[in-house]
């Protein structure tokens, strides 16, 4: 018995030996393993740099016609070299509202932002290891530019990934908020309900929209949505579609709903529709119980003229009535005798 717990002692000690020893010749993983390698972010020591030297994106305006000058730091962070090329690419809104670039430059002179980027000799480059490098770039303005943003980015990719850096690009001028409302429509029910609809901006500055619900219904007003931010930068031209949640939305009512969307700066637009709110599965229900009940009344109708007992004809072929003068009596009616004349006077 002694040696049996000796022997078991000694085996959770070997055990905890070959642990230790496993952990020491396994070498660890790097933690920077799923890491791209390399990072691409607005350079330091600009005009345009914040406090600390770190900027978030590129930001530039100038006169059409004017040549902008900013550069771009890429860094690598792994042991092996990394080749990496630029390119300036358009900024653009997404269907449902979220921001994407163009995927590849337009010709020069085809009028889009992307193609106003010029890297020189460093649209390729190459990064040795453990290496920050610094590319300085270009954005010339075309004289014909039009005023107001002209949003964009600079792309820069390796084996297949990319990453983008923000061009908040303004081009001197009038500038002009302005945005309409279009196709508004109520979907769902109840607590799911939502209000879909469309904003198109159509003035030449980046909007940040704040929407807000009104309705109307046949007996008052229904509780709407306040005024809120919306997750969304809407560029100029473009056009998004957006919906907005509507707990408020009544059971059973006929309700007119207005989208109210302003812009920080006083513009404002607005649209409506009109829609009918019903539990479209409770009024089924309701019908079919209303279809069997009218179909219940009708049988029970049939039922009951099928059962009324009918008259029979009288034996002697008549209708019940007398033949003379028509009264309903159900028997002959009585004759009377015909009158005897009285002769009177002496035989000729």
């Amino acid at each position: 018995m002694p040696l049996l717990h000796t022997t078991a002692r000694n085996a959770r000690l070997l055990l905890v030996l070959l642990a230790a020893a496993a952990l020491h010749t396994v070498p660890a993983a790097p933690a920077a393993a799923d890491e791209p390698g390399w990072t691409a972010e607005p350079a330091a020591g600009t005009a345009a740099a914040r406090p600390g030297g770190a900027r978030p994106y590129f930001y530039l305006e100038g006169a059409p016609a004017a040549v902008l000058e900013d550069r771009l730091a890429l860094t690598n962070t792994t042991d092996r070299e990394r080749t990496v090329t630029l390119r300036g690419a358009a900024a653009r809104n997404t269907v449902d509202g979220a921001l994407a670039v163009r995927p590849a430059a337009p010709a020069p002179g085809a009028g889009d932002a992307g193609s106003w980027f010029s890297f020189g000799a460093g649209a390729t480059v190459k990064i040795p290891p453990r290496t920050r490098a610094v590319v300085p770039f270009t954005v010339t303005v075309p004289p014909a530019a039009t005023p107001g943003d002209h949003p964009a980015a600079v792309i820069a990719t390796e084996a297949g990934r990319e990453a983008g850096v923000r061009v908040h690009l303004r081009v001197s001028g009038p500038t002009l908020a302005a945005l309409t409302v279009e196709d508004v429509t109520v979907r769902g029910r109840g607590a799911a309900a939502v209000v879909a609809y469309a904003l198109v901006n159509r003035g030449n500055v980046a909007l940040a929209p704040r929407p807000a619900l009104r309705a109307e219904g046949a007996f008052g007003e229904v509780p709407g949505r306040g005024p809120r931010a919306e997750p969304v930068e809407l560029l100029p031209g473009q056009r998004v579609e957006l919906t907005e949640p509507w707990p408020g939305a009544p059971v059973l009512d006929r309700v007119r709903v207005t989208v109210t969307v302003a812009v920080p700066g006083g513009s404002e637009a607005a649209a409506s529709a009109t829609a009918w709110c019903v539990p479209w599965r409770a009024a089924g229900w309701t019908g079919l119980v209303l279809l069997g009940l009218g179909g219940t009344a009708l049988a029970a109708l049939f039922l009951v003229r099928g059962r009324r007992p009918r008259r029979e004809p009288a034996d002697d072929g008549t209708d019940g009535t007398d033949g003379t003068d028509g009264g309903p009596s159900g028997k002959p009616a009585a004759t009377n005798p015909a009158p005897e004349h009285e002769l009177t006077g002496a035989s000729r």
